[in-house]
């Protein structure tokens, strides 16, 4: 953040705290319990239980990243939008409006062709923090967006 100007400094990262923190140490643990299970079990857990056992806690901890991933990224040239498993690169121009109904978990950008991409990289789970987030985007969308209709101001 640009402390003179209050606007954000391109490029700029928005990825969701809480669900982070949440994911990634949920994934710990599991893959700390997974090992330590393949270590302790009875000899008669053989080598392939025991492999199995880890790859287990793999596959949960895969899982849980695809929900920390998210993010919303701005640069000079566009926006991505990086959600569990797709990731959607737009022009500035393609995004026309973002927004965040009360209640919703994450915001969602209107396209002009129309349709909306849901943006869970900022999460209102994060309180405050969402919605400075939400502001600081909407600020570089103003700067950068759509063009505006000719005659309204």
């Amino acid at each position: 953040m640009d402390e003179a100007s209050m606007r954000p400094v391109l490029p700029r990262t928005w990825r969701p705290r809480s669900v982070r923190w949440v994911a990634y140490g949920l994934a710990l643990l599991i893959m700390v319990t997974a090992v330590v299970m393949a270590v302790v079990m009875p000899e008669v857990w053989g080598f392939m239980d025991r492999f199995l056992m880890v790859g287990l806690g793999l596959v949960i901890a895969a899982g849980l990243h695809l929900v920390a991933r998210p993010r919303l990224v701005a640069t000079e040239e566009g926006v991505t939008v990086v959600n569990s498993i797709r990731t959607h690169v737009l022009s500035w121009t393609e995004v026309v409006d973002i927004r965040m109904p009360v209640g919703e978990p994450w915001p969602s950008v209107d396209l002009s062709d129309g349709t909306t991409l849901a943006v869970m990289g900022i999460q209102s789970a994060d309180g405050v923090v969402a919605h400075r987030s939400l502001a600081e985007f909407r600020a570089l969308l103003e700067e950068r967006g759509e063009g505006r209709e000719p005659g309204l101001s």
